[in-house]
């Protein structure tokens, strides 16, 4: 065979031949091949060869998966759009819409600015997932495409080299891992360790090269052993030493363990025909080596969602020597070489394409992940975090009672699995059962669990506490988004009743009220975009009723006479009122001040005087019906005033603040709780002797280490 650097058409149209003879498919490749080369003619890499050399090469990749005829034509044609000037729709022309909509998705991924560093990597994320979605052969150019750059990353300054090297390792490589495709996932890896550190990456090689004799001496002694086992028994196979790559080696390492003690570095790959035979081989050797306990993995009775199947074992083998073992039937071990569609194309002679996107829809749950992820419209940070830690990380593979399989993050929960099923099954759960027996909802499910969930229909939905126990971020913003929900519902609700009494206190009609021109002026002047949110502002208490209604109807009588300003006490002996003698004084509930505050009275009509403090902004659209008022020396009472205490956390921690407001003799009238993403909010009524007393009862709530901020509410 060439070396990797001189292959020409020739060459690629006789590896296509192996696996698709039509004379048809062959012509049309090369036919794309001659419109490429010309459109790319007079570029040239970094590296110096000619530009049309790239493409080829990618097409060469992609052969070693059994690509289809579509899949290498766009593979030769994927830069033409972005390098060339040339358009989507001159490539449907001359070699139709399948292949013109797989370039264009390969040139839309080549636009964007890959970055793991930044918010960049949000917009990488959705539009990757975007060109998967539409078709899975988009992101497999893609992946040849990066490998053959890869190989040829040498040619660019270094700070480049590591910038791609990265993103390969963090985003492109686990793709690849997920469709399957383990060649070109293994490649990127062991480049990407290269050029990120070289240094890790030459020392793990020259360790291998020193230990390579003795560990060739070794495999091969065990695998004649292991041969002349299988040939008594008539088991026809092929059986081979397994090479380990040096990413792998290297997360090894990294983890702790001594070169010398990764007893994997020994291992066997056994082929055989039938799925009966990989049973009868599995058996024949663990007759003769021990096997280690929990070693065990069968890949083939539950495959991978990627199609992965094999026996994997780990046995004491020749003079102790650990070595791993992998048994598969030669399907098997095409499809996890080289991905979902590699044994189509070759063995079955269909149609690889439609293959490909069907199995691809039916086993791999992944796209599916991302895109449900991509519709929460969840936040930013929040949709990258699930994509890296959920979806591109290993998972666990839980059952349904009837065996549907449910991929979940490590460390799910039966809420998480719920959820997972569908959010109806969520809202409503109740209980699970994990392998026939009960167990709380914070257990952490492990592989092959089957899962029961049981629901009813008289549940109210789910626990606020949940959020902090399940791992998935789909669900747990799925249950936020049912609080959220409810929690809005009710403060519209009581918004509307709140407004609705206060028009009835002061004898206005609805129609009055409601009228089209008073709609669009209070929408206008409180900058809101509704009636639903006019009532959700004044249930969540950031308008009083009261101030809403002054807006419109300001009218009142004026005094029928005079103030005089001769101070005399009020009726409760807490308050001065200047010039006033035997009048109702009333606390205003919309900022509920407390003796030590700066404190201003309103004349009502009919209803003595509103006391409010001087810092209150519903003031703002009272008249001017001011009366002086202050604090008696010696105030005697408890008042209530209402507080907000800001909490970074979503655990229940009022307990404890109870605990500290008790100890500072104040009591709690009641309270509200406000979840905001992952923090909480609590509103507070308290009674208070006066300010002295509420700044000792911030202090103490402050030192709390959960506590952001306290603060007073004005309503």
């Amino acid at each position: 065979m060439k070396s990797k650097e001189n292959y020409t058409i020739d060459d690629l149209i006789k590896i296509v031949e192996k696996y698709q003879s039509d004379s048809k498919y062959l012509e049309k490749i090369k036919k794309t091949y001659i419109f490429a080369s010309n459109c790319h003619k007079g570029q040239f890499r970094k590296s110096g060869e000619e530009y049309i050399s790239h493409p080829l090469h990618v097409a060469i990749i992609l052969t070693e998966i059994y690509a289809d005829t579509e899949t290498i034509m766009a593979a030769l044609l994927h830069d033409v759009i972005e390098d060339c000037d040339v358009e989507k729709e001159e490539i449907e022309e001359k070699f139709g819409k399948e292949v013109a909509n797989l370039v264009y998705g390969v040139s839309k991924l080549g636009r964007i600015n890959f970055s793991t560093e930044n918010e960049y990597l949000i917009d990488y994320y959705k539009k990757i997932i975007v060109g998967m979605s539409e078709d899975v052969r988009v992101i497999i150019i893609k992946l040849a495409d990066r490998l053959h750059n890869m190989r040829t990353l040498w040619a660019l300054p270094e700070e480049k080299q590591k910038k791609i090297a990265k993103e390969t390792l963090e985003i492109l490589a686990p793709l690849a891992h997920h469709l399957g495709i383990h060649k070109i996932k293994s490649e990127l890896e062991d480049l990407s360790l290269r050029y990120l550190k070289s240094d890790i990456f030459y020392d793990i090689a020259e360790k291998l090269n020193k230990t390579k004799v003795e560990r060739d001496n070794t495999v091969n002694e065990m695998l004649k052993y292991v041969t002349n086992m299988l040939t008594e028994h008539g088991i026809a196979h092929e059986i081979k030493g397994r090479a380990k790559s040096i990413y792998s080696i290297y997360n090894k390492l990294n983890k702790g363990r001594k070169f010398s003690d990764i007893y994997d570095l020994l291992a066997l790959r056994i082929l055989v025909h039938t799925e009966q035979e990989c049973y009868l081989a599995l058996g024949i050797i663990h007759s003769k080596f021990k096997p280690i306990p929990k070693r065990f993995k069968d890949y083939i009775a539950m495959p991978k969602p990627n199609m992965y199947q094999s026996l994997h074992t780990t046995v004491f083998g020749i003079d102790g020597y650990l070595f791993e073992i992998q048994i598969r039937t030669y399907e098997m071990d095409e499809i996890a070489e080289n991905g979902i569609a590699s044994h189509w194309a070759y063995k079955e002679h269909k149609d690889a394409s439609i293959l490909m996107q069907n199995t691809t829809e039916q086993k791999l749950q992944f796209f599916k992940s991302i895109i449900e992820l991509n519709e929460d419209k969840m936040s930013s940070e929040d949709f990258v975090n699930s994509v890296k830690d959920e979806v591109l990380n290993n998972n666990i593979y839980c059952f349904t009672p009837k065996g549907d399989i449910i991929e979940l993050p490590q460390d799910a929960t039966p809420i998480d699995f719920a959820y997972k099923v569908h959010t109806r099954v969520g809202e409503t759960m109740v209980g699970a059962i994990v392998n026939n027996s009960i167990v709380p909802l914070d257990y952490k499910l492990k592989n092959n669990d089957i899962v029961k969930i049981n629901t009813s229909k008289s549940s109210k939905g789910p626990s606020r506490e949940w959020v902090n126990i399940v791992k998935s971020t789909q669900t747990r913003n799925k249950i936020r988004a049912f609080f959220t929900k409810s929690e809005k519902e009710v403060y519209i609700e009581r918004g509307k009743d709140s407004l609705e009494k206060e028009l009835r206190k002061r004898k206005i009609a609805y129609d009055d009220f409601y009228t089209q021109k008073n709609q669009e002026f209070l929408l206008k002047n409180l900058k809101i975009s509704s009636l639903e949110e006019l009532y959700l502002e004044i249930g969540n208490g950031k308008y009083s009723s009261s101030m809403v209604v002054n807006l419109l109807f300001k009218k009142e009588e004026a005094p029928s006479e005079p103030i005089k300003k001769v101070p005399t006490k009020s009726k409760d002996a807490d308050i001065l009122v200047s010039g006033i003698d035997k009048v109702k004084v009333h606390l205003a509930n919309c900022c509920n001040p407390i003796p030590g505050d700066s404190i201003i009275g309103y004349i009502t009509k009919g209803n003595g005087i509103n006391v409010h403090r001087t810092t209150c902004h519903n003031l703002e659209v009272l008249e001017n019906r001011n009366v002086d008022v202050h604090w008696s020396d010696t105030t005697t009472d408890k008042y209530m005033t209402t507080i907000l205490i800001h909490c970074n956390t979503r655990e229940n921690k009022l307990i404890e603040m109870f605990q500290k407001i008790n100890m500072l003799d104040s009591g709690i009238d009641k309270f509200i709780t406000m979840n905001r993403g992952d923090d909480t909010v609590y509103e507070l009524d308290l009674y208070i002797r006066n300010l002295e007393h509420l700044e000792k009862v911030f202090t103490e709530l402050n030192k709390l280490s959960y506590v952001t901020k306290v603060e007073r509410l004005i309503k």
